[in-house]
């Protein structure tokens, strides 16, 4: 039994004429009889009685209309799931993001566009640090991430790259560069460090790496009591918070400054200084459809921030 049966047969139900049904399917009534007939030979019972004015509905017919009627609603309402889906209008959409990220305003902007777009997909949201994004990338579990990469691409990912954002020296506020209008990386040779580990941070701990090498030291980490014991803070919110309490200082990306967090003073770099990177990834060749819309709406606010916007 085929759909179009059924809307021939549901045409014919609403005239009782098949001369007006097939003019209003638009096609020769011959062919719509013979049609009828098909369907009648298929479920073994005539569905129509002919008479003077046309036609009228057998009993077998009632009860064919009274399903008909549904089965046709029912396909149209598959059909427009189907486009839905392929318009990725409903879905899901797993994301993932680092906790610096979620501080850079292109992050909760493209959230809020695709949320607002794409009202009927289901958002989950993940934290975690950008190489374990990165893995979940490569493992199906999440679909699309926000990360801080180094300057080559992670293999097997398509990245938006957003715009550079420069990085500060977060000091604690009794700190005597916590006045200061301005500082360099050299001046910081003598001082000790809170950084985040290379497994947490992978592109912004390549990065402040690389400047201070470039300017003759090797940051030295804060350490506790014990001289062989690193203070590697595992989350950026935690740097922030041990810079606060006086362990060190840091360097951290712009954005963090909306922590607010009491005790902490954030002094720009001159000269070269080193930049926190931030894009949105999903893998390459990704076929699902919502992963994609996400992306295209991170390149558009990557291209709004680039020129300015917001």
């Amino acid at each position: 039994m085929e759909l179009r049966h059924i809307r021939y047969f549901l045409a014919v139900a609403e005239e009782l004429n098949f001369t007006r049904a097939a003019e209003k399917l638009g096609i020769a009534q011959p062919p719509l009889s013979q049609q009828i007939r098909a369907l009648e030979t298929e479920i073994g019972a005539p569905l129509f009685r002919r008479v003077p004015q046309g036609a009228e509905l057998t009993e077998a017919g009632k009860a064919f209309l009274d399903k008909a009627s549904t089965l046709v609603l029912q396909a149209e309402e598959a059909k427009r799931a189907a486009q839905r889906a392929a318009r990725g209008e409903i879905g899901r959409l797993r994301l993932g993001f680092s906790g610096s990220a979620a501080f850079n305003p292109v992050v909760p902007a493209t959230i809020r566009t695709f949320r607002r777009t794409y009202p009927e997909i289901d958002l989950s949201l993940m934290e975690v640090n950008t190489l374990q994004l990165i893995e979940m990338l490569h493992e199906e579990e999440i679909d699309a991430a926000f990360i801080r990469p180094a300057k080559e691409d992670p293999p097997g990912l398509s990245l938006c790259r957003f715009a550079e954002e420069p990085m500060l020296v977060a000091v604690p506020a009794a700190h005597p560069l916590a006045r200061a209008g301005a500082t360099t990386l050299s001046a910081l040779a003598e001082e000790s460090f809170v950084l985040y580990p290379r497994t947490v941070g992978l592109g912004l701990y390549e990065e402040v790496m690389t400047h201070c090498r470039a300017v003759g030291f090797e940051p030295r980490v804060a350490i506790d009591c014990e001289p062989e014991l690193a203070r590697e803070a595992p989350q950026m919110a935690s740097v922030i918070n041990l810079v606060s309490a006086e362990v060190g200082i840091s360097i951290v990306p712009r954005s963090m400054t909306q922590m607010g967090v009491a005790g902490v003073a954030f002094v720009p770099l001159a000269g070269a200084a080193p930049v926190a990177r931030l894009a949105c990834a999903v893998r390459r060749g990704e076929r699902a459809v919502p992963p994609r819309n996400f992306m295209a709406l991170a390149v558009q606010a990557g291209e709004r921030q680039k020129a300015g916007g917001r």
